[in-house]
């Protein structure tokens, strides 16, 4: 019971921290959604976010729902995480560095039944953070204007998930969320001169859902080897999300504001997400895996302020501003004796890179490319009482770029744990 309580206020502290945390400080943020998070936890980080055909009784793997199947019978685990990370951004000659981060995940997982596992927790879906501001000189009035930019917020997904093995090869599963969050968005003009100064401020919350449901089929190829392959599709629907907009105008010379506001109503949707991936591995000495997704975000409309030629703004859904994302990862794990005596034969080394495109079109031209390269390592935690758990540390270097856009390079550190303890056995006295 004392164990289930402290689960409990962990998971309820990491709730409050997840909701106040944004993990981005990236101009880019401020398109779509904001910028994604992937659903990986601290094993598949440091091997580039590859997961899909992943399933070992000891780990949790919320990017493939169905691997909750393969958790052991006698095994609860607790798999939490962090991360830092400095980013350094260059336009043309200008530079500039900056650092975020914070709390990452929380999951747990357990054996429910009998070839049933589940699981719940909570992770990030994106995250909104950038401030920055440009100045513009108009020789026509002897003015400098300058355009101050920022966005906060994102979204959060409280998790609940099951797997079940229907027979020895197959397992299916499903992650239902509850999706959660406030992403606002702010546009600002200031003068140095009697120049009438403008305001935009845009503002969505969301709380509705979002379902992960997952497929995973092994292929012994001889006893110490197998294939595994893993499906997860996730349905595209209306969040019921009503964005709003609201814009002021102030006069400098009367010291007037004159404020209009906009709306619409079910305006944003989840698109449709399509994940397949191909994993192998040799008993507890190697695994890898390829992971492919595709997020159908093309066919989606989204909201925008635009202004007539009669020189009236209207706030209205737009299609043309978002394109369908690919993202492609690969990566492996190393032990060299999981069960030598000598520590570093134990430790698991962990390799990964991967390639996405973007999902939105920035001035009607692709947003920048992400490449990205990662290793870590899984350190054996050993005691008197407990020799399962693993402390997880990766390194990522990231990099998105695109003609004639600012240029990010990102190095982040992730850290968790995956605290995993024997429960239900039942002791015997000699």
């Amino acid at each position: 019971m004392n164990k289930s309580l402290c689960c409990l206020a962990l998971m309820a502290l990491t709730t409050i921290g997840a909701s106040a945390q944004s993990g981005t400080n990236s101009p880019y943020s401020q398109y779509g959604l904001g910028e994604l998070a992937g659903q990986s936890v601290g094993f598949n980080k440091g091997m580039g976010g590859v997961g899909y055909g992943f399933r070992k009784g000891n780990e949790v793997n919320p990017m493939n729902p169905a691997s909750y199947s393969s958790i052991d019978s006698l095994t609860f685990i607790l798999d939490a995480g962090l991360s830092g990370q400095t980013t350094h951004f260059r336009e043309g000659s200008e530079k500039l560095n900056a650092r975020s981060g914070g709390f990452d995940y929380a999951m747990t997982s357990f054996r429910l039944i009998k070839h049933v596992g589940i699981s719940f927790g909570i992770m990030p879906y994106s995250n909104v953070g950038y401030n920055y501001s440009y100045r513009q000189l108009l020789t026509e009035v002897d003015a400098t204007i300058r355009t101050s930019h920022s966005g906060s917020g994102g979204l959060n997904q409280l998790i609940l998930g099951a797997g079940w093995q229907i027979f020895k090869p197959l397992s299916i599963g499903f992650n239902f969320a509850y999706l959660w969050g406030t992403i606002e968005r702010n546009v600002s003009t200031s003068s140095s001169s009697d120049v009438n100064t403008l305001a935009k401020t845009y503002r969505t919350t969301f709380r509705n859902y979002k379902l992960d449901l997952g497929l995973q089929f092994e292929q012994p190829l001889s006893k110490k080897d197998k294939l595994t392959l893993g499906v997860v599709v996730s349905p595209g629907h209306n969040t019921h999300a009503d964005p709003e907009c609201v814009i002021t105008n102030r006069k400098s010379t009367t010291g007037q504001i004159d404020s209009v506001s906009f709306s619409l109503d079910n305006a944003i949707d989840l698109p449709w997400t399509y994940g397949v991936g191909l994993a192998y591995q040799r008993t507890n000495s190697f695994r890898m895996g390829v992971d492919y997704q595709l997020q159908k975000w093309g066919e989606l409309v989204m909201p925008e302020y635009v202004v007539g030629t009669d020189g009236k703004g209207a706030y209205i859904l737009k299609s043309g501003l978002m394109k369908d994302m690919h993202r492609i990862n690969v990566g492996a794990e190393w032990t060299p004796n999981a069960n030598s005596v000598k520590f570093f034969n134990r430790i698991r080394y962990r390799l990964g890179v991967g390639y996405t495109t973007p999902y939105y079109y920035i001035n009607d031209a692709d947003g920048p490319k992400e490449y990205r390269v990662s290793f870590g390592f899984g350190i054996p935690i050993l005691n008197n009482y407990n020799h399962r758990s693993i402390l997880n540390i990766s390194a990522e270097w990231n990099r998105r770029s695109a003609v004639n856009l600012v240029k990010e390079n990102t190095f982040r550190i992730n850290i968790g744990l995956t605290f995993n303890e024997r429960w239900f056995a039942k002791w015997k006295v000699e």
